[in-house]
């Protein structure tokens, strides 16, 4: 076999070795050196050996866990909080360069920024206002971690725990506000019925012969049982026609 066949078959093989393939979720950063020169796009690239290397990096979204964090609120309640960060790298270059491992830093900088957020709002604040704090969280991650070349999109609130005695104050809370309603809406009851009562009692009182015909429609619901037993009372008024009528014979 000739030289040129040789050195032809090796610089083949060479070329051969040489090929890299990105996937379109992916994307390369290049060193030459051990000098960044440039990023590699998804298909097949020549990587040269010996003197240049690259780092994969991934560009699909991201779901981090925030693990358990105990934070103090403002108002001196200890709260155990874990969340979940939705993150993308939006700059392979800056997430390989910037950070040394942009994973675990993303998710130590959230728990810190977790720990600080919660520490600023009550409690009220925070059981209340679960997304406006997760919010709150995400725009100072996002803001820091911009410069890694990380964008982040959403921060969920994932859990909430309290102290047993706490919880057992806020369930006794709620119980006495809910009875705090229920009586409230009895007497409101209360009144409308009575204001009803006192309209047709006036009604009643108004109109004449009106409580005779109430009272007879009274004494046909009642008797319509035959297991009731009716005592008809005789209105004042007929009885002082009886007596009239007995002063005249």
């Amino acid at each position: 076999m000739s030289l040129p066949l040789i050195l032809l078959g090796i610089a083949l093989l060479v070329v051969i070795a040489s090929i890299r393939q990105i996937n379109q979720y992916e994307r390369g950063v290049k060193f030459t050196f051990g000098k960044y020169t440039g990023e590699m796009r998804p298909g097949w690239r020549l990587v040269w050996p010996i003197i240049q290397t690259y780092r994969r990096v991934d560009i699909r979204v991201k779901a981090v866990d925030v693990p358990d964090q105990n934070a103090i609120t403002r108002d001196n309640v200890s709260v155990t909080v874990n969340a979940v960060i939705y993150y993308k790298v939006s700059s392979a270059e800056k997430a390989i360069i910037e950070v040394e491992d942009f994973t675990y830093a993303i998710s130590q900088y959230a728990q810190t920024t977790m720990r600080n957020i919660v520490g600023e709002v009550s409690l009220d604040e925070l059981l209340a206002g679960r997304e406006k704090i997760a919010d709150r969280i995400r725009e100072i991650v996002d803001k820091e971690t911009d410069a890694w070349g990380l964008k982040v999109n959403n921060v969920e609130l994932k859990d909430i725990r309290l102290p047993e005695t706490m919880e057992r104050t806020i369930a006794k809370q709620a119980e006495a506000e809910r009875e705090k309603r229920a009586v409230i809406i009895n007497s409101e009851g209360e009144l409308a019925a009575s204001k009803n009562m006192a309209d047709a009692a006036r009604t009643l009182n108004a109109v004449p012969g009106a409580l005779h015909l109430r009272t007879l429609q009274s004494i046909n619901d009642i008797s319509s049982d035959q297991s009731n037993t009716v005592i008809f009372t005789v209105p004042l008024e007929i009885l002082k026609a009886f007596t009239g009528f007995k002063g005249k014979s």
